[in-house]
């Protein structure tokens, strides 16, 4: 597995304090009621729509992309919720990192939980297929609790931080792995263990092929997916931590396992992927990571789409 990132005296170095009194005020924050937060998380959202403008011009641009028959007032309002849902992430990840599991369990419903079973009484691994929504966080402390996994990452340029993520992601789970790491990955999933994979942003053109996603025809996707499920032979279970309507808490929705994936060629089982990615999304829109450059990886020789 990954050498993981341990606490040593050189993160207490004064480069690192503004960082960690942030951390220190993002637990206070968190102690607060849920309903407070909510209010706070959408407040701060919209306050950063004005101050990221630039990502909202990619934002609001992603979804001109993917959505052209959306109107200028759906398509406002869709960034307006999607920014909310940006402020909501920054509160997400205190949650995540620093809620006791029985104050995550009071504000969450599971469902689909048998799918994760099912698989795994096969005796076969489980690729969890789980996409950039801004419940990230919450999302693999939520599934954590039902079915600690392993989560792939990449490590942060921040000592500080890597650490941080890495412990607050194992709160509930069992290990983290290097992105870059693919034969961890293939053997932990032939181990019959749950490996958390985000094959939905664009990772630029190395080990990369073009497939259609929404109204783009030549999106940039890994083909991560075919070399995983193709040496693994797992199961690939997509899932949705979707936070509930007017500060109500979360729903993490599993969804029913593909055993047998199309693995012809690199292109079919991305284009497949892709049409999961989209009924993920299409679950709740508005949750999505709009603000990346999604689609920033172009055919040689074709201008930028940002």
């Amino acid at each position: 597995m990954t050498q993981l990132p341990k606490f040593t005296a050189a993160l207490l170095h004064p480069r690192y304090w503004l960082l960690w009194m942030g951390v220190g005020l993002l637990w206070l924050v968190v102690q607060l009621p849920y309903p407070v937060l909510y209010r706070l998380g959408n407040a701060m959202g919209r306050l950063a729509m004005r101050l990221m403008k630039r990502r909202a011009q990619i934002a609001y641009r992603n979804l001109e992309l993917c959505f052209p028959e959306m109107s200028e007032a759906e398509r406002h309002q869709m960034a307006v919720k999607n920014f909310e849902s940006v402020g909501m992430g920054v509160i997400e990840t205190g949650i995540a990192w620093f809620w006791p599991t029985a104050r995550v369990n009071r504000w969450m419903d599971a469902s689909g939980l048998e799918h994760i079973r099912a698989v795994q009484e096969s005796g076969r691994g489980v690729l969890l297929i789980g996409i950039h929504f801004l419940t990230l966080e919450m999302g693999a402390r939520m599934f954590g609790i039902h079915n600690p996994g392993i989560g792939v990452y990449r490590p942060n340029d921040n000592p500080v931080i890597d650490l941080l993520q890495t412990w607050g992601r194992m709160r509930s789970n069992k290990d983290m792995i290097d992105r870059k790491d693919l034969k961890g990955m293939v053997r932990a999933l032939k181990n019959g263990e749950i490996i958390w994979y985000a094959p939905d942003h664009d990772y630029g053109p190395r080990a990369s092929v073009f497939a259609p996603l929404f109204a783009v025809k030549d999106a940039a996707t890994t083909s991560g997916t075919w070399m995983l499920a193709k040496m693994s032979k797992a199961c690939v279970v997509p899932f949705v931590p979707r936070r509930k309507p007017d500060g109500k808490g979360y729903e993490l929705i599993i969804l029913p396992p593909e055993c047998n994936p199309p693995l012809d060629d690199a292109e079919t089982t991305t284009t497949w992927m892709n049409k999961i990615v989209e009924q993920c999304i299409m679950m709740a829109p508005e949750q999505y990571m709009w603000l990346h450059r999604r689609f920033k990886t172009r055919p040689e020789g074709v201008p930028s789409r940002y």
